[in-house]
């Protein structure tokens, strides 16, 4: 038996010194790696630049493809240091480059728009691959553009050079160029970015090294000098970055970005991303299993004492991570990654051994003295934030008026006290150090000056009125007892008194009144049009003997209107804050109380504005509205009537656009005619024994919105 024991040993160990050395084989091959890729014009070739690690020993095999347009190299030994494997060009002939990584051998890819010839050559520890020129108008069209060659014979100068900080700390190197034919090399040259202009001189004012450390982003010298015909720049960066250039017109732009990175994580990316290898072992210990792994990774591993047992296992082509994870969970081990140590233990012991830290740092919290420490608050409101911080109210970021409701998270130690002093708008927070740390950086994140939204809004009323009304009156009169009246041979007098011929008694002129009715009474109306009067027309007709008479009147109407109301109410106001802006008239009317009197109450007639605005991250903003616009309408026996248009609802709306939030369209038409039963129905004399009238009214009313962020003092006016 133990010798059986003996013989497994020594396999064992004959099998982990296999694989030791495997992993140090292939560690030796993956020495050199692909580290830049760039592209840049010379002497009216495109030249594709590829810097490795070491030097090449031979000029890496290679193929073309005609549809699509691709060249293929293969670097075998070689592996993509890049951190990504496609790289944007879009360069003259160039689109763009993959770098692709499979085992211990990496294959670059270049996407070209039109099929080409190539040739290849070494040049240090770089690989130039140059690309014949192609005819036609495409190609001649791109190569005017980005990254040119500067075809002119004469040099010249650089027109300015500056810098910028872009979004999420990214550092922005800015040239402007003389004019779009500038060749320009840009490549990495260790920690630093080095960019060659060529055919240009740099004038003396730009001849400068510029110290743009403070920005925070990893850009921290730019120095610009004259070398030849050629204008250098270099560009020293700090930590994990990446970069990327293009150009527009004449101004070239470098931007340089800290990588993102997860401590985390063993290997950068989604997934699995580590170098694969294949373990096939029977009942091996675990911890020689995480050996041979340190081995293969370079990686510093701790394995605490009781990580014990072993396991047997056979993967293969599978990436190492993977596999530590694979291995990990298996033996419900947990793992800790400082830097490139990596800390291995069962998940219990990690667990307790993390307790035991947050009980020590709780304690020393107990026991750490007190500081106090002043805040001078320029936006918010100093008792709100007091309040954030005990938990006792309002959140602190609800001072703005758009603020959600109380909270009960107390962000101060149990020790920690605040003093709101409102007369100066400070606070004073006495704490333990750590949380003073933390109340500065929420004060930071809390006290800026809030965005304010300028929101109008357009209410456009129209109306279209018309209206026509054709009427009748047909009368007639008997004469009666005849007066006399001194007034003259043509004496009138009221309605019904006519003139006669002959001399009274009395020496005047007599009169007859007359005993005068209507008996069709269809005169024309209003046509929809209140306190309009129609046009008469009228006849009498008498007999030979003035004793009877008939009396005919025509009556019509014809009206056309047209009106348009704009209201347009405007108002401002900070963001996720709700504001009102109203005008109008409050009606006054009488209500009867529960004791039997009257009392006066008043109604509001009003156009009211009720908005609340919140600008999104993007520059959008979303419009919480409430718009209404009353009027006075009829007096009734409990008051007045209010005519109400009324809008509700919810919009999205970008910086400065317009949106219609509703609309209101009524049509009202009405065609009526009163007649005489039968005599109406005659033709052509039936006119005269009926009434028409015909009314069209249209009314429409649309609302419109423009919210629009102010950035200056002007945008409001």
């Amino acid at each position: 038996m133990n010798q059986k024991k003996s013989t497994m040993a020594q396999w064992l160990r004959a099998a982990g010194l296999g694989l030791l050395a495997f992993g140090a084989v292939a560690v030796a091959h993956a020495q050199n790696a692909i580290e830049a890729v760039t592209s840049s014009t010379q002497s009216g070739a495109e030249v594709i630049r590829i810097d490795l690690a070491k030097p090449l020993t031979a000029v890496p095999a290679g193929f073309a493809v005609q549809t699509p347009a691709r060249i293929a190299l293969d670097f075998p030994g070689v592996t993509n240091a890049i951190g990504r494997s496609a790289i944007e060009v879009n360069q003259g002939n160039l689109r763009s480059v993959n770098v692709v990584q499979a085992g211990e051998r990496s294959r670059v890819v270049l996407n070209l728009k039109q099929a080409t010839a190539y040739k290849t050559e070494i040049q240090g520890k770089s690989l130039l691959v140059i690309l014949e020129p192609v005819a036609g108008t495409a190609l001649a069209a791109s190569s005017a553009t980005v990254f040119a060659e500067n075809r002119n014979r004469d040099t010249l100068p650089l027109r300015d050079v500056d810098f910028r900080l872009g979004a999420d700390s990214t550092g922005r190197v800015i040239v402007d160029l003389p004019n779009n034919q500038v060749g320009v090399d840009v490549k990495q040259q260790g920690k630093n970015l080095v960019v060659e202009f060529t055919k240009s001189t740099l004038p003396e004012g730009l001849r400068r090294r510029l110290d743009v450390g403070d920005f925070g982003t990893p850009v921290q010298l730019i120095t610009s000098q004259q070398s030849g015909d050629r204008v250098r720049m270099t560009i020293e960066a700090k930590g994990d970055w990446e970069h990327s250039a293009y150009q527009s017109e004449n101004q070239f732009v470098v931007e340089v970005r800290a990588r993102k990175v997860d401590p985390t994580k063993l290997t950068q990316g989604v997934g699995y991303n580590g170098e694969k290898l294949s373990l096939n072992f029977q009942n091996i210990e675990i911890r020689s299993l995480l050996q041979v792994i340190a081995d293969f990774t370079n990686f510093n591993i701790v394995t605490s004492d009781s990580v014990t047992g072993a396991l047997t296992l056979r993967l293969k082509d599978v990436p190492w991570d993977q596999a530590l994870d694979i291995i990990m969970q298996a033996k419900n081990l947990g793992m800790r990654k400082n830097g490139s140590v990596l800390w291995i233990a069962p998940k219990d012991e990690i667990n307790a051994k993390e307790k035991l830290e947050f009980e020590a740092k709780a304690a020393i919290e107990n026991l750490e003295p007190l500081r106090t420490q002043s805040f001078q608050l320029n936006y918010t409101k100093a008792i709100a934030i007091a309040q954030g911080l005990m938990g006792t109210g309002a959140s602190a970021g609800g001072s703005g008026g758009g603020g959600s409701s109380g909270t009960t998270t107390r962000i101060l130690s149990p020790r920690g006290s605040v003093i709101a002093e409102s007369r100066t708008n400070q606070l004073f927070v006495s704490d333990i150090p750590s949380r003073l740390a933390q109340v500065t950086e929420l004060i930071q994140k809390l006290d800026i000056p809030v965005r304010q939204v300028l929101i109008e809004a357009r209410i456009v009323e129209a109306s279209d009125t018309f209206g026509k009304s054709l009427g009748v009156r047909l009368g007639g009169g008997i004469a009666g007892e005849r007066i006399a009246s001194s007034a003259g041979n043509r004496a009138f007098g009221t309605v019904g008194v006519m003139p006669v011929t002959g001399t009274g008694s009395t020496g005047g002129t007599p009169t007859t009144t007359w005993t005068n009715s209507n008996f069709i009474n269809l005169p024309a109306g209003d046509a929809g049009q209140a306190g309009t009067a129609a046009g008469t027309f009228a006849i009498s007709l008498f007999n030979s003997s003035f004793s009877r008479m008939l009396n005919l009147e025509i009556s019509a109407l014809e009206a056309d209107g047209k009106g348009k109301l704009v209201s347009s109410p405007r108002v401002i106001t900070a963001d996720q804050t709700k504001a009102l802006i109203e005008q109008g008239e409050e009606i006054p009317y009488q209500q009867a109380t529960s004791s039997g009197a009257t009392s006066i109450s008043f109604r509001k007639a009003v156009l009211k504005l009720e908005v609340t605005p919140q600008i999104t991250p993007e520059g959008n903003i979303i419009l919480t509205l409430d718009v209404s616009k009353d009027a006075r309408g009829v007096n009734t026996p409990s008051g007045p009537a209010i005519n109400t248009k009324h809008v509700q609802t919810e919009v999205l709306v970008e910086n400065g656009g317009t949106v219609v939030i509703g609309g209101i369209f009524e049509l009202t038409e009405t065609n009526d005619e009163s007649r005489v039963p039968v005599l109406g129905e005659i033709p052509y004399m039936g006119a005269l024994f009926r009434k028409r009238e015909r009314i069209a009214n249209k009314t429409e009313m649309l609302v419109f919105i423009t919210p629009k962020m102010i950035t200056d003092r002007n945008a409001a006016r």
